[in-house]
């Protein structure tokens, strides 16, 4: 993924809030980057404009050469569906569903039939060290088992870029470490790039690069793991 001259200014005039300023980074196959910076630092705006979810007010981002900003908006779904998967802060599990059904619901939207779907669900589940809890709901599963369900379903659709806000912020240390380590291991295990917004200082020691915004402001970039992947780019 090419990040190149990307900014996002919301409003007009003196009542412009320059969210992004001009950002220019590449997100290499298998990296797993985090993003750092305080609250209103552009972390989020970031990681939307790179997933797809909002336009940029200038510049452009591309994913295996194609922009996104000449998407139509089924492409752009399309490629949302198949290209990208997302991990959140509060994983966004439908609490009337299993965690076969969870992890199921990305593929079915996406044509895949049923039976297909739910041996996909099953292969990541298992991936996750999950099998056990395979037909639990939401509600009787712990914040660190919700959140190994929700990494399932993010890379069930075997996503070449996994886009995570603040995936650990709603668990403890213990669970934040077994979260990022598997995390970490299953997207170079599936050659998945990770975008990771964070403002947790420890979480950076997952990560093989780092970019840190400061007022909308890209201010550092830093190679953090020596022995991160050649630059072949997602």
């Amino acid at each position: 993924m090419e990040i190149d001259e990307v900014s996002r200014v919301y409003g007009s005039g003196q009542t412009a809030v320059h969210a992004l300023r001009p950002c220019t980074a590449t997100l290499r196959e298998r990296d797993f980057v985090a993003v750092m910076g305080p609250s209103g630092s552009g972390k989020t705006t970031l990681l939307q404009l790179a997933a797809g979810l909002d336009r940029p007010s200038a510049g452009e981002v591309r994913l295996r050469g194609d922009s996104l900003a000449q998407m139509t908006v089924r492409e752009m779904t399309r490629m949302r569906r198949r290209e990208i998967g997302f991990v959140f802060q509060f994983f966004n599990l439908v609490d009337g569903l299993d965690a076969v059904e969870n992890v199921a619901l990305p593929l079915r939207f996406d044509g895949m039939p049923g039976r297909e779907a739910r041996a996909r669900a099953d292969e990541y589940i298992e991936m996750v060290g999950m099998g056990h809890r395979r037909l639990h709901l939401p509600s009787q599963m712990s914040g660190g088992e919700m959140q190994r369900i929700a990494v399932a379903r993010a890379l069930a659709p075997r996503p070449s870029v996994l886009i995570a806000d603040e995936p650990t912020g709603n668990l403890d240390g213990a669970n934040s470490r077994e979260v990022l380590s598997l995390l970490r291991d299953l997207a170079k295990k599936n050659d998945v790039a990770v975008l990771m917004a964070t403002h947790d200082a420890g979480t950076v020691r997952y990560a093989d690069r780092l970019w840190r915004l400061d007022d909308g402001t890209l201010v550092e970039e830093a190679v953090l793991d020596e022995d991160a992947d050649p630059p072949s780019r997602a």
